[in-house]
């Protein structure tokens, strides 16, 4: 105990090095120290070899032979389980966390048909104003045919945007779904993102009401997001749930507490949403997330889930959570497979480390899902058609087994492949994150 303590004590001294305050006049603002590469380097070794979730898989390295953090923690990971521990920028990490985004505000993907189309659209970006929408095509851009360059990979598409810089200025020549071409001129600006991509009902056969949420990331702002969608639900007597994570890679581990107990309801308060489990040297920070009581609970006796190969992390840690509660099943595509979750430590105000520290498990004591959860349909991502449209594959296996209690036929032995969608930018979205208390 007394190292243990002696440790955390190290630790604290070492990231407090580069925000330590030195005696200033009074009406002087304090002046930050600069944290140096070296400084971030040291704070990164010894922040690993404690809370790590491997850290006694970590080679034995010479700290003072990497000159910075990224490259130390390139040496230390525990390769190849972990592919998800960073370090990154301060100010980018929690302005992307906090939903701040540069650029255009879309995802692009490419259908059956080798067609470049847009796959995801924030509602408060410069395209979306525009009137640009989920299925459009994007035949070219900046006069470039893009969708040879994103079956090529590389470099090619994002060196045709440009960087994440606000007043940068693309020309997109769009066909919308009735065949007219559009040109549409759009300059990068910074705007916050909208977690809930779209929020509906859908009246079943059977007279009952299903709620329809398409939901993209577990952000600070998510939170009041989520208190709309569900009061809304609630307003409109729903019954049935489609939960819509084709899209969302993870976020803050208490904003998919919240959508858990939404869904879950109130007579599952109390019961056990994750385990949160650390190594051995930190054992005693074991703790438990309960499903909460909340105002706009549903409490759906089942939910079918939309997922794809970027469902993962904090959206996995929903469906493992839900399982042993309610009758869940899934179309679309296999998740990603992170049961794994991220403590964030800042270093100064110039590095952010997440390093991956913890285990998810559920009530049952499930959790090594590194294959990903496979759906019970496969189903194709249908970019064709915008989130609502019946016709998209997704929703139209999702209602019809709301409707019938199994999924169709019609899809049963096709050979789906999971669509490929790439991003406007890198994300560091891409953990279920323990927020530091």
């Amino acid at each position: 105990m007394n190292r243990i303590l002696y440790i955390l004590l190290l630790l604290s001294i070492t990231l407090l090095a580069g925000c330590k305050k030195e005696p200033v006049p009074p009406d002087d603002e304090p002046e930050i120290p600069t944290v140096t590469a070296a400084m971030a380097r040291d704070t990164l070794y010894d922040v690993m070899n404690h809370w790590y979730l491997w850290y006694d898989l970590i080679p034995a390295v010479n700290k003072e032979d990497y000159d910075n953090p990224e490259e130390l923690l390139e040496a230390l990971r525990n390769k190849p389980d972990d592919k998800w521990s960073f370090v990154a920028d301060y100010d980018e990490y929690n302005a992307e966390m906090s939903a701040s985004f540069v650029g255009h505000g879309y995802r692009i993907g490419i259908d059956t048909a080798s067609l470049a189309r847009i796959a995801l659209i924030y509602k408060n970006s410069p395209l979306y104003a525009a009137g640009v929408r989920r299925g459009w095509i994007v035949k070219k851009i900046n006069g470039v045919d893009v969708a040879p360059l994103l079956i090529a990979g590389g470099t090619a598409y994002s060196d045709l945007i440009g960087p994440p810089t606000a007043g940068i200025t693309n020309t997109f020549i769009f066909q919308k779904p009735d065949g007219n071409e559009v040109t549409i001129k759009s300059t990068k600006q910074n705007f916050k993102i909208n977690s809930v991509l779209h929020c509906d009902t859908i009246h079943l056969k059977s007279g009952a009401i299903a709620g329809h949420l398409v939901f993209e990331s577990f952000l600070s702002s998510s939170k009041e997001e989520l208190e709309q969608a569900f009061s809304y639900f609630v307003n409109q007597s729903v019954t049935e749930l489609i939960l819509d994570l084709r899209y969302n890679s993870g976020g803050y581990l208490d904003i998919a507490q919240q959508l858990a107990s939404y869904i879950a309801g109130n007579s599952n308060a109390g019961e056990v949403f994750t385990r949160l489990l650390y190594n051995n040297k930190n054992s005693l920070h074991n703790s438990t997330l309960n499903y909460l009581s909340t105002s706009h609970s549903l409490g759906v006796p089942r939910i079918v889930v939309i997922t794809s190969d970027y469902t993962a992390s904090a959206s996995e840690a929903v469906i493992n959570g839900l399982k042993p509660l309610i009758n869940l099943v899934s179309t679309g595509s296999t998740t990603y497979g992170k049961p794994v979750g991220a403590k964030g430590w800042p270093c100064g105000k110039k590095y952010w480390f997440n390093l991956i520290s913890v285990r998810m498990v559920n009530s049952k004591g499930e959790g090594d899902f590194y294959d990903g959860f496979a759906p019970d349909r496969d189903a194709l991502d249908d970019i064709v058609y915008d989130f609502d449209n019946r016709k998209e594959m997704c929703l139209s296996e999702a209602i019809h087994y709301l409707e019938t209690g199994s999924f169709s036929d019609k899809n049963k032995s096709l050979p789906f492949k999971p669509t490929k969608v790439f991003p406007e930018k890198q994300s560091l979205i891409n953990n279920a994150y323990i927020r530091n208390k």
